[in-house]
């Protein structure tokens, strides 16, 4: 019998487009494990780079979290979005992540903290129009608010990425991260005001360095 194929071009809801994906990777259809990585790949790398600030720790999270979901498809049983689960082996993977490079990291040697595998896959596809003077601008103030999101606690770093990086409705960050409507309204708000307050400090404390002259020798 012939594997279920995804249609791409089909118009119906999400839920119905999960569903068929969904079968699709259980009857091994190569085509579905294509539409997943193009659905969920660089998502989930954003997530992941956001909550461990290092990009080579993000790639090898991402490559757990895809090898989890082609192992588990067949326990996934639908009682969330295809996106709530994928977001919440992420996160879990994340935490173990962190976990681990928490306890070794002080015995490794970092020989190249930009190697071009580890790239972000953002950096690869060509952009058009923008100027240099853009393209240094939107860096210069990703780097702001990435080194402010190191500097919160982590519980509200990740309701923080969740909310307003991947867009997910409260609903569906309870569900990731396994907490009430509640709690997670209370991370998001008190993660919003801690990031407000390391931006702060952080702009402050750039505009006081280029205020300070420069000796000549």
């Amino acid at each position: 019998m012939a594997a279920v194929i995804f249609d791409l071009n089909g118009d119906g809801s999400a839920e119905g487009d999960d569903h068929l994906l969904v079968e699709s990777l259980r009857n091994g259809s190569e085509q579905a494990y294509e539409e997943l990585l193009a659905r969920f790949q660089q998502p989930v790398y954003t997530v992941a780079l956001r909550l461990l600030t290092n990009q080579a720790e993000a790639c090898d999270v991402v490559q757990e979290v895809f090898l989890k979901v082609f192992r588990h498809i067949d326990h996934f049983r639908g009682q969330s979005s295809l996106k709530t689960w994928i977001y919440r082996i992420t996160v879990n993977e994340a935490h173990n992540a962190r976990r681990w490079f928490s306890r070794h990291r002080s015995r490794e040697v970092d020989l190249d903290t930009e190697p071009e595998e580890y790239r972000d896959w953002r950096e690869t596809i060509a952009d058009g129009g923008r100027s240099p003077f853009e393209v240094a601008l939107n860096h210069e103030h990703a780097g702001i608010i990435q080194s402010a999101l190191e500097r919160i606690n982590p519980v509200f770093r990740e309701a923080v990425v969740l909310r307003d990086i991947t867009d997910l409705s409260y609903e569906e960050i309870a569900l990731v991260l396994g907490v009430s409507l509640g709690t997670v309204k209370s991370r998001i708000l008190r993660g919003r005001e801690a990031l407000r307050e390391q931006l702060t400090a952080g702009l402050q404390a750039r505009h006081a360095l280029r205020l300070v002259p420069t000796t000549a020798e």
